[in-house]
């Protein structure tokens, strides 16, 4: 028998290597730590956004206009998902969609002054999010397990 850590309700459980425990699974526990900083994220950053709007706006931020298709990938989602996501953030003026002067059949995401003051007064509240998120951990601990997560992908 393996003892296993970490049961809903923080107890130890024994038990069989042969047996199947949800607690103890790795998507199980990283959808409760997602849901966890999911429930943080729409506490603190306000402003009527999902995490993948925010993905989107702070990718844009930090890299400057590119495409849909680049934009998707650099945010990890697939391209009906971050055109939608690009849609919504074009309706609210935080995006516009410009042709590629490089190849007119693409489009161009490009920050507006708004998304751009957005996402700049967003940044703070986005770190802090990610502090309580890993607040159970010691320093060290968020460390290794940012690195773990990363190796992971």
């Amino acid at each position: 028998m393996s003892t296993k850590p970490r049961a809903a309700t923080g107890r130890t459980r024994k038990v069989t290597s042969s047996a199947y425990v949800l607690d103890a699974q790795v998507g199980f526990l990283l959808r409760q730590v997602n849901q966890r900083h999911t429930a943080i994220f729409g506490a603190r950053i306000g402003e009527d956004l999902t995490p993948t709007q925010w993905a989107a706006l702070s990718k844009l931020h930090e890299k400057g206009p590119c495409s849909q298709n680049l934009l998707g990938r650099l945010t990890a989602m697939d391209a009906a998902t971050i055109k939608g996501v690009v849609d919504r953030l074009v309706k609210r003026a935080l995006v516009e969609t410009r042709p590629d002067p490089e190849d007119a059949r693409r489009l161009v995401a490009v920050l507006t002054a708004e998304g751009k003051a957005l996402a700049e007064r967003l940044i703070p509240a986005a770190r802090l999010i990610s502090q309580e998120t890993l607040a159970p951990l010691n320093a060290e601990e968020q460390a290794q397990f940012v690195a773990l997560l990363d190796r992971l992908r």
